[in-house]
């Protein structure tokens, strides 16, 4: 990449670059990184320094040819050839000393003005839909880690503390038919029913009264 010693894949839709002897990769708002370009990706918890220094429209000038107005002969670089040269190249200055990038009249931004494209590149990547929905997502993680364990339940479960306080209001509501002999509404609408009350009641008062007092054993 001009003016900078990353990197790139370019042949697939995902962005995947080299630097430093790490492969990088941008993921739903995450930073990724492996020693193999095709496995083993760690989570990366911070945005990479080299990031800010690469032009988003960089495949754009890769597919023309031509970076910025200049004519742009870069070379495919097989991978066993990157893995044992990068080094030397970062070490050596190898492609902005002998190679000038491969762009033909390249002039390297001044200081200031790759201060300002990283401040706007900076600003475009944070702005962009991934990006600020995983950013909503670790704010929302860090304010549930700062709630105290036992708030954290009670938020979980207003509802069934409610309806505990509810039951507890209202307990005869609940439970209308369990003692019916709390209802004396019944007694005036079934009158000619008093005298078999007794009966389901109260059923030691239906055994026969030939039975002696003392025959306990007998009742239920």
């Amino acid at each position: 990449m001009p003016g900078t010693y990353v990197y790139v894949i370019p042949d697939i839709d995902v962005d995947i670059f080299f630097y430093s002897g790490w492969w990088w990769r941008p993921w739903e708002g995450r930073w990724y990184r492996s020693r193999y370009y095709d496995r083993d990706w760690i989570y990366y918890n911070y945005i990479p320094a080299f990031y800010y220094d690469i032009d988003f429209g960089w495949r754009g000038y890769y597919r023309d040819r031509n970076w910025h107005g200049h004519r742009w002969e870069y070379q495919r670089i097989p991978y066993q050839h990157l893995e044992q040269n990068w080094r030397g190249w970062d070490s050596n200055r190898y492609w902005e000393r002998q190679r000038r990038w491969d762009v033909e009249k390249y002039q390297p931004p001044t200081p200031q003005q790759r201060q300002e494209l990283r401040r706007q590149r900076q600003y475009e990547y944070a702005r962009s839909p991934e990006v600020r929905k995983h950013e909503q997502w670790k704010k929302e993680q860090q304010r549930q880690s700062q709630v105290p364990p036992q708030k954290q339940q009670q938020q979980r479960q207003p509802q069934v503390q409610q309806q505990r306080q509810q039951e507890q209001r209202q307990p005869q509501v609940q439970k209308p038919q369990g003692q019916p002999q709390r209802q004396p509404q019944e007694r005036g609408q079934q009158p000619q029913k008093r005298e078999q009350r007794p009966q389901a009641q109260q059923p030691q008062h239906s055994q026969p009264q030939e039975k002696p007092e003392g025959g306990g054993e007998h009742k239920k």
